[in-house]
């Protein structure tokens, strides 16, 4: 998996980890899928999303790892009696869906692998365009 039990000591404590996830490593992996598809989905036009989410150790994008878990703590908070301890669980997550709705936009730029086609050129299918300057003819 792209997480790893270190990564929401940062976020969470390990207690609160396992009452989030009800003692159950199911519902926490399921909850990271669901964290990288989501994020996933605002990267994937630009972004090598395989290459974002198979990196390990320090090769991996500390931004993406932090909204990752916050993503995935979101999501087991979710499911949880009573909706306990929602609160900064929404906060993180809303912050974690702005910083990507930037990477969306292209205001924000983080370090992350490209998408590229078989020939090593960026491939998110954009271009550049323009015209020439109108030309004002008086006869």
């Amino acid at each position: 998996m792209f997480l790893t039990e270190e990564d929401y000591r940062v976020v969470i404590g390990e207690t609160a980890l396992k009452v989030i996830s009800q003692i159950n490593e199911a519902n926490k992996t399921n909850a990271e899928m669901e964290a990288q598809e989501e994020i996933s989905g605002y990267l994937r036009p630009k972004y090598d999303c395989q290459a974002i989410f198979s990196a390990t150790g320090t090769e991996r994008n500390s931004l993406i790892v932090m909204y990752t878990c916050d993503i995935a703590l979101y999501h087991l908070a979710a499911s949880m009696p009573q909706k306990m301890g929602t609160e900064i669980r929404k906060e993180r997550y809303d912050r974690a869906i702005k910083w990507l709705e930037g990477v969306q936009a292209g205001k924000i730029v983080p370090d992350l692998p490209l998408l590229t086609d078989e020939d090593g050129n960026p491939a998110n299918g954009s271009f550049i365009y323009g015209c020439q300057k109108k030309l004002h003819n008086n006869w």
